[in-house]
């Protein structure tokens, strides 16, 4: 009678996971069918629209690494918007001053992680509630960079993309991925290097047990202090490289508020993927889609509806694709729990 329960629980998980992929395969064929259609009629703006949803993906899916592997640990980030937008700023002001732009993004993502460190002192040593500590950390970029902000500032430049030889004139691909800027590059080589480390080394093993069950990883030796510090700082990083792209690739200048809410974008980015890095791209890359397409929609002007309608479309899109067709996303077990040694 056991076996047959277990058979049968298993049999029920198997179809439910078979559902899944169902569905995501005929999404996944719908839209590559779409793209299709819209390349044999219009080649030129359908490769304009995917070539902006990779970039606008780019700092979405660097946020969300900065947030997964925190959460992997065990701490959760709600910072990430502070870290990309106190790196944007730090960065061109680097750039400014420097006029060297390796210098400038080094700067972003120092800035990035030296936030990273002061949200692990606050969540780990202080053991403070972690949304609050991610709180302080964006309202303190939102502050310092309205304050010392200067209008008017100019750079030399920005990061300009490199063609990659023949490859970047192969039809429809070739543009999009592989006509870009260096930090673009960077960024898809990091989810899938992320992606092998987080599960494929002893490194990712164990920051995954101190994510789950950090008084057993604890008992096996794993510093779990160290592991979440060292996490969260690394995390930082990448959301410093985040910032770094919006000041110092997409757009060569800074504004106030540039980020524009992307941080917390990047954490919806995050639960699709379901804590994945691959899963995490995946998501921006649906978000850089619809939100290509809204702007490609009103700048052609054929849609005779208000400009903001249509702005709200990707965070429309994100919310219905969160509620329906990610099911039940489960969080690491230790998420946000201060650990006490005893």
């Amino acid at each position: 009678m056991d076996v047959m329960t277990t058979y049968t629980t298993m049999g029920g998980a198997f179809l439910r996971r078979l559902a899944r992929w169902t569905v995501w395969i005929i999404f996944g064929l719908l839209v590559l069918f779409v793209i299709l259609l819209g390349y044999f009629f219009d080649p030129r703006v359908t490769v304009a629209v995917l070539a902006s949803a990779v970039r606008q993906a780019t700092p979405l899916v660097l946020g969300a690494i900065c947030g997964l592997i925190g959460e992997r640990s065990g701490v959760i980030n709600i910072g990430i918007e502070g870290q990309m937008l106190m790196a944007a700023f730090i960065g061109f002001l680097v750039n400014v001053w420097t006029g060297n732009l390796l210098v400038a993004v080094s700067a972003g993502v120092l800035t990035g992680a030296l936030l990273g460190a002061l949200l692990a002192f606050m969540s780990v040593t202080l053991m403070i509630d972690q949304i609050i500590g991610g709180t302080v950390i964006n309202i303190l970029a939102l502050g310092l960079t309205g304050y010392f902000y200067v209008a008017g500032l100019t750079t030399e430049g920005k990061l300009a993309p490199l063609p990659l030889g023949p490859l970047a004139d192969i039809p429809l691909v070739g543009p999009v991925l592989f006509n870009n800027p260096p930090i673009t590059y960077a960024t898809i080589i990091l989810v899938f290097l992320v992606q092998y480390i987080l599960f494929y080394t002893r490194w990712g093993l164990r920051t995954r047990a101190v994510g789950e069950h950090p008084r057993a990883a604890d008992t096996l030796g794993i510093n779990v202090f160290f592991n979440r510090y060292a996490n969260v700082i690394i995390g930082g990083g990448f959301a410093g490289l985040a910032g770094a792209f919006l000041t110092l690739e997409a757009v060569g200048s800074f504004e106030r508020v540039m980020t524009n809410g992307r941080g917390f974008v990047a954490l919806a980015v995050m639960i699709f993927g379901k804590w994945t890095p691959i899963g995490a791209w995946g998501g921006a890359l649906l978000f850089g889609l619809a939100s290509a397409v809204q702007t490609q929609l009103q700048f052609a002007g054929r849609v005779d509806i208000p400009h903001q309608f249509i702005g709200m479309l990707p965070y429309l899109f994100t919310i219905v694709v969160l509620a329906g067709f990610v099911g039940r996303a489960r969080p690491p077990a230790a998420d946000g729990i201060p650990y006490k040694k005893e």
